[in-house]
């Protein structure tokens, strides 16, 4: 068996753009159902979901049958927590509020074995290389590896072009709704400031050699964005579609129930 390509992360290479969901429902039937949908990628969320490990495995095993390349945002920048989602067969990491380019440097270097890095080795129980099923994984896992970075600050949009830089980074995501909290406009993610700090920001990355990323619900804004180079882009929440399909769903049949009868109509 051959270690397979990372599939995703050749992609933001070619700079093809690559659309995807989010998945926060923390349930692998639900991850499967949305495998199905087209999506490029779906963002598995360890940060404010309900996801633990085995959550994350489930949904891994999911989605593996299906086209669309599973991402898992991690909880936050944690040399042991990295190593255990990496052996969960995790290829494509999301790490929230990365400040600086130090910051990225040690995630490249725990995503990697040495001597390029630190990942513990311990393939042959785990599935990232099927019980050491792939002969070849430990010399090949380094480079399939694909890191995702997250800007979520006004203090750290200052400093993108050098987290950009740090070789090993393979994307940088804006995350709208912490930045414009940042900014002291916090739930105003689409706010005419905000918007023009994460148009600023995916020139910069761009710029920089790196593929730029964002979660954007808002069709037209989200268009905009694709426009300003935004190479990995979620189009929504599982559970904001589920939400709003069925919100809406129950308030078109409001008030259309016919009133009860009493026994007396009879």
């Amino acid at each position: 068996m051959k270690t397979p390509e990372n599939t995703f992360k050749s992609a933001l290479a070619r700079g093809d753009l690559q659309l995807g969901l989010w998945l926060a429902l923390a349930d692998a039937y639900a991850a499967e159902l949305c495998a199905g949908c087209g999506f490029h990628w779906l963002l598995i969320d360890g940060e404010h979901a309900p996801n633990d490990l085995r959550n994350m495995l489930a949904a891994l095993q999911a989605v593996a049958p299906y086209p669309s390349h599973p991402v898992v945002r991690i909880p936050k920048a944690d040399d042991t927590l990295i190593k255990q989602v990496l052996e969960l067969g995790a290829t494509t990491l999301l790490v929230p509020m990365v400040e600086s380019a130090d910051q990225a440097r040690q995630l490249v270097r725990a995503m990697r074995y040495p001597p390029q890095g630190i990942r513990g080795v311990g393939s042959a129980i785990a599935r990232s290389a099927r019980w050491s099923r792939y002969p070849d994984y430990l010399h090949e896992a380094n480079e399939r590896m694909c890191l995702l970075v997250q800007v979520e600050t006004h203090e750290a949009l200052a400093r993108i072009e050098e987290i950009a830089a740090v070789e090993g980074v393979d994307g940088v995501f804006i995350g709208p709704a912490d930045l414009s909290a940042s900014m002291g406009l916090i739930g105003q993610p689409a706010h005419p400031e905000v918007k023009a700090a994460i148009t600023e920001a995916l020139h910069r990355i761009a710029h920089a050699g790196k593929a730029p990323g964002i979660l954007c619900a808002d069709e037209a804004l989200a268009r905009h964005y694709i426009e300003a180079g935004a190479r990995f882009v979620a189009l929504g929440v599982d559970t904001s579609l589920l939400v709003k399909a069925a919100t809406g769903l129950a308030s078109r049949f409001a008030g259309a129930a016919p009133e009860a009868r009493t026994l007396a109509a009879y």
